[in-house]
């Protein structure tokens, strides 16, 4: 591998040239936010374990801070983006900053939610600055629809991340919890400050590290009807899953059945539950309506 030469990276004056050539101003409605910090993104890819035989897939790439830092280390980075500008503007960053590594990057103009294919070898790792306001769902949407991808590293916003990594029994365990967890042992993996972006948010940032589990819980029901039954209980979290999942169920004494049958009390409640517990009321619903088949 080519050795980059030393100021490749984008720092802060770079970052601010460049988005004035292109007429850019970051926009709140894409929750844009350039990092301007060289030495940030190397300890993202740092904290991400970034191997040299590593295809990097990156979500959101903007001016191109951190997929300079991803080409440094990776044998391959592909780069999902959704605006114009932005997309038409990065290979050419790449090739005058890192000439030797510009055939190992690729990029996609798509919004990463309808990205369902990748060119080139498939990715083993995603590693993405993700917009505050998609972060959760495109996470599970590349975790879901690429599962070559081992390991991960996120940074979003640090109430995000809180959610995304916490445990059953905490307060802030919820929907993107479980459902990230049905894909990956998850934690938080350090804090990022304000003053590393431009413009500078005026919310703390998180590291979130995700690695993927040799396979999902073990269950006869399918991700999809698992998700429902999550989903349910978190729409109604402070009711008793016997009647959050009365809805999901068709009545309030059939999602009793399911939540006895699965060894879970009617009367826990959603933030209790891990995701193979939720796994195993799915599967007892399941269970119920191959018995019961006239029933919806």
């Amino acid at each position: 591998m080519t050795s980059p030469t030393p100021d490749a990276l984008l720092g802060p004056a770079d970052v601010r040239e460049l988005a004035a050539a292109l007429g850019v101003r970051p926009t709140k409605q894409r929750g844009q936010n350039f990092v301007i910090d060289a030495n940030t993104v190397r300890r993202i890819v740092r904290t991400a374990g970034v191997r040299p035989d590593d295809t990097v897939v990156e979500v959101g790439p903007g001016l191109g801070s951190l997929t300079l830092a991803l080409l440094e280390a990776a044998d391959r980075v592909t780069a999902v983006e959704i605006d114009d500008v932005l997309a038409a503007a990065l290979p050419a960053t790449v090739a005058a900053r890192m000439p030797a590594r510009a055939g190992r990057f690729a990029l996609v103009h798509s919004d990463a939610m309808h990205v369902t294919e990748l060119p080139g070898p498939a990715p083993t790792a995603l590693v993405a600055n993700l917009p505050y306001n998609v972060a959760v769902p495109v996470l599970l949407h590349m975790l879901e629809r690429f599962p070559s991808i081992e390991r991960t590293l996120v940074m979003v916003q640090s109430e995000v991340a809180d959610r995304l990594a916490a445990a059953p029994g905490s307060k802030v365990y919820g929907v993107p919890s479980v459902k990230a967890n049905w894909y990956a042992e998850v934690k938080r993996a350090g804090a990022i400050g304000r003053n590393v972006f431009w413009p500078a948010p005026n919310v703390d940032s998180g590291l979130v590290s995700l690695v993927r589990r040799a396979e999902p819980p073990k269950t006869t029901a399918s991700r999809r009807e698992v998700f429902a039954v999550v989903d349910a209980a978190f729409a109604q979290r402070r009711k008793t899953l016997r009647a959050a999942l009365a809805g999901w169920a068709g009545s309030a004494p059939a999602a009793e059945a399911a939540l006895v049958a699965a060894g879970v009390s009617p009367q826990a409640r959603g933030e209790s539950l891990t995701v193979e517990e939720f796994a195993r009321i799915a599967e007892n619903a399941q269970h119920t309506e191959k018995k019961e088949p006239g029933q919806q």
